[in-house]
């Protein structure tokens, strides 16, 4: 089942905020708890958007790759003081490496999966409302970047069947025919994605896109509720930022492992990003618990 997401409709502003502050602080922090988090809210998050979807997406993509970037890590890298036993090859396997392989793959992960919360929700109009004043060009193309792959999949399946009628699919004939008809479906898309981008840059052209002065229809507007948004992000991000430079979330795995001693001020930066990276879900569990008490009451 899918949920009705509630942080999709706050402002552009603060979707791309926050989803730069939780991409940022994932790529850069190390720390086990960190990763813990930031790993467990963005699943969490992907799963209320996607629902069946993105849980058979990680089950079938997803634990893959995590358990194969936590196994090559040991396998090639033997840093690190504490060695468990020997390879075949005469080399140490370590803790160090193994733990380090862990964080590695929950990185990894963590940034896919947030990554794929933000194409849900970061649509291509919210994108260009961002950056079409700023950056016009760039942000049409890279509009048409992020939904050329959805569009590309419909119209390549509506090309299959199309072709799968008059006995032309990649399913028919022997090998070489069946190559055939893979390269001339694949010709049809080339030539259908080539029309599309002229078309639709032609479109943009006549409309004036780009040009100096030109006002453009908006539905978005920055009212109370995002400002509030706006200013729990900020605080989070600051107080995040000012911990990590500080030392709060310290974290190093060579030559042993070594962090910061658990602390009131370490506590409450790792409680901090918590909030940042959970807030989405809690969002949308409030206006769920909301809605259903309207419907129960009525």
């Amino acid at each position: 089942m899918v949920n009705r997401d509630t942080f999709s409709s706050y402002h552009p502003v603060i979707n791309f905020l926050h989803f730069g502050l939780v991409l940022a602080f994932s790529m850069l922090f190390m720390h086990p708890v960190c990763l813990v988090i930031s790993l467990s809210c963005a699943i969490t998050y992907s799963v209320y958007l996607n629902g069946r979807k993105a849980v058979r997406f990680n089950l079938l993509y997803m634990l893959p790759m995590f358990l194969f970037a936590a196994l090559i890590n040991p396998a090639f890298s033997h840093a690190g003081g504490t060695i468990l036993s020997y390879l075949p090859s005469g080399n140490p396997l370590t803790l160090e490496s193994i733990t380090y392989g862990i964080a590695a793959a929950a990185m990894l992960v963590a940034v896919i999966s947030w990554f794929s919360c933000y194409n849900a929700v970061m649509t291509s109009d919210k994108f260009v409302y961002l950056f079409g004043r700023v950056i016009p060009a760039m942000s049409l193309i890279l509009s048409m970047t992020l939904r050329f792959v959805p569009k590309f999949k419909a119209q390549i399946k509506v090309v299959s069947d199309a072709q799968k009628c008059v006995g032309r699919d990649v399913s028919n004939g022997g090998l070489i025919q069946r190559a055939r008809n893979g390269i001339a479906i694949l010709s049809i898309m080339v030539t259908w994605a080539l029309e599309n981008a002229i078309e639709t840059a032609n479109s943009m052209k006549s409309r004036g896109y780009g040009l100096r002065g030109r006002t453009a229809f908006s539905i978005y507007r920055f009212d109370r509720r995002d400002r509030a948004a706006l200013v729990f992000l900020l605080l989070c991000g600051a107080y995040i930022t000012a911990g990590a430079l500080l030392g709060g979330v310290q974290w190093r795995y060579f030559p042993t492992m070594k962090g910061v001693e658990a602390g009131i001020y370490s506590a409450s930066v790792v409680l901090a990003y918590f909030a940042l990276c959970i807030a989405p879900v809690v969002i949308n569990l409030l206006e769920d618990r909301k809605w259903e008490a309207l419907r129960s009451g009525a």
